[in-house]
């Protein structure tokens, strides 16, 4: 928003920090303040009281994923029932952990991910050897690092199948077989980051298509923990959807990958990246940050936090210089309700596009929860939904003729091509979860 239309004399308030948005300071320390309660912005995959939303591994050959999608609809549905019967008959949850008995097959999530970050506990016995399969296919390696004679001393966290990329971990991070071991995994398109137990393992390395070595790892599939005979122990399973399988296959792909500020540009000290999610630091100055890449017709997506009167803005089809507002579009992302905008003009409350149209009221979650927004810019027409609300819907051509609504030359209505950003005015804010559709013909 421009701060220079706000009502004169008010400033805007000074801002706490606010806490952590889509992970906890500490992954290891996730399940303190209850077991299986999930940290803010995750899901809890585990309930801590029996196996819904797991399903049982299909016998070979059809733990193969391109086997699996070739079965028929009832030959998928008599194999599921069989495998459902294995599971219960080998996975327990006991005390709010998921205890294998070592005798069955791997335990899958009955749903698809695409780009997650996901946070897992888990404790092996002496001589164990289990994995995370992303995607349904292997594997985050978990094992006993006494096991020298298979090469374990590495330690866990490593890609174990991989052959072109690196398949060990940088650094051993295994606490003591019997201790509880935290995972924290981001995968984005395909490449994998691991943390074990707040250390880093593997960084942003390709996950290989252990199945077919030809073809790049799978967009989405279920997620499996994998066993080999042992006993095993899981929990505080919880997890993030970066970009949710569903809209993986829609085509849209992620604008922000959670760990830096690759893929943007301007002020990439102000906006910074942090346990995945982009931070505006007025104590670094804020300001604009834009995608390097430019942007024609599109649906954009995206999470944001307010602070107590937090004011920014999403330009769109933007030039690098100039104000965004003008130059571009600007879409007001404002915490309207704060009593230094009690003298807004319609234009300027959230989801308008600055002086140009104005935003229906009233869509904003309370200070301190997270929103989701869609901008979709398709030729004139621009649309913005806030939490499931469409607010603005209009043709921009039409909009200002003969003129804006406040009356100011707005050249960047005529570009059909430009950046998209983060407009700063010295606020604190937080987004996450930020992707993009192209739909240019």
């Amino acid at each position: 928003m421009r701060r220079e239309t706000l009502v004169p004399g008010l400033c805007l308030a000074v801002v706490a920090v606010w806490a952590l948005g889509a992970v906890a300071v500490s992954p290891v320390a996730a399940g303190q303040a209850g077991l299986n309660q999930p940290p803010e912005g995750f899901v809890a995959l585990f309930n801590g009281k029996d196996l819904a939303g797991w399903k049982g591994l299909l016998k070979g050959p059809y733990d193969n994923p391109d086997k699996r999608a070739a079965l028929d609809s009832d030959q998928r549905a008599k194999f599921q029932q069989e495998a459902d019967e294995n599971m219960r008959a080998h996975w327990k949850v006991e005390d709010g952990v998921l205890v294998f008995d070592g005798k069955g097959r791997s335990l899958c999530t009955a749903k698809d991910y695409g780009d997650f970050e996901m946070l897992v506990d888990w404790k092996i016995l002496k001589g164990g050897d289990s994995g995370i399969y992303l995607r349904g296919s292997p594997q985050v390696q978990i094992w006993d690092t006494g096991r020298v004679l298979s090469g374990a001393q590495v330690g866990s966290g490593g890609l174990y199948n991989n052959q072109k990329n690196p398949s060990k971990p940088t650094k051993c991070a295994d606490k003591p077989v019997g201790e509880w071991n935290t995972f924290r995994i981001i995968m984005v398109g395909d490449k994998v980051t691991v943390y074990l137990n707040n250390e880093l393992v593997v960084d942003n390395v390709v996950m290989e298509n252990y199945w077919d070595r030809k073809k790049p790892i799978y967009p989405t599939g279920q997620i499996e923990l994998q066993n080999h005979g042992n006993f095993l122990y899981f929990r505080n399973i919880y997890i993030r959807e970066i970009l949710p399988a569903e809209e993986k296959l829609e085509g849209f792909v992620p604008l922000f990958n959670g760990r830096d500020m690759t893929g943007w540009t301007g002020n990439t000290n102000g906006y910074y990246a942090k346990d995945g999610r982009m931070i505006c630091d007025p104590k670094k100055a804020g300001g604009n940050v834009y995608t390097a890449e430019e942007y024609s017709d599109f649906t954009v997506r995206f999470d944001f936090k307010l602070a107590p009167g937090a004011n920014n803005g999403l330009g769109i089809r933007a030039p690098l210089t100039g104000d965004a507002a003008y130059v571009g579009m600007e879409i007001q992302i404002l915490e309207d309700s704060a009593p230094q905008y009690k003298n807004l003009q319609p234009y300027q409350f959230h989801g308008s596009i600055y002086g140009v149209v104005p935003a229906k009221r009233d869509c904003l979650k309370p200070i301190g929860e997270w929103n989701s927004e869609e901008v979709t810019a398709k030729g004139r027409q621009v649309t913005v939904k806030v939490n499931g609300k469409t607010i603005v819907d209009a043709d921009i051509d039409k909009a200002s003729t003969p003129q804006t609504m406040d009356h100011r030359d707005h050249p960047g209505l005529k570009r059909d091509k430009g950046h998209i950003g983060f407009l700063g005015h010295g606020d604190y804010l937080e987004f996450r979860n930020i992707r993009i559709k192209t739909l240019d013909q």
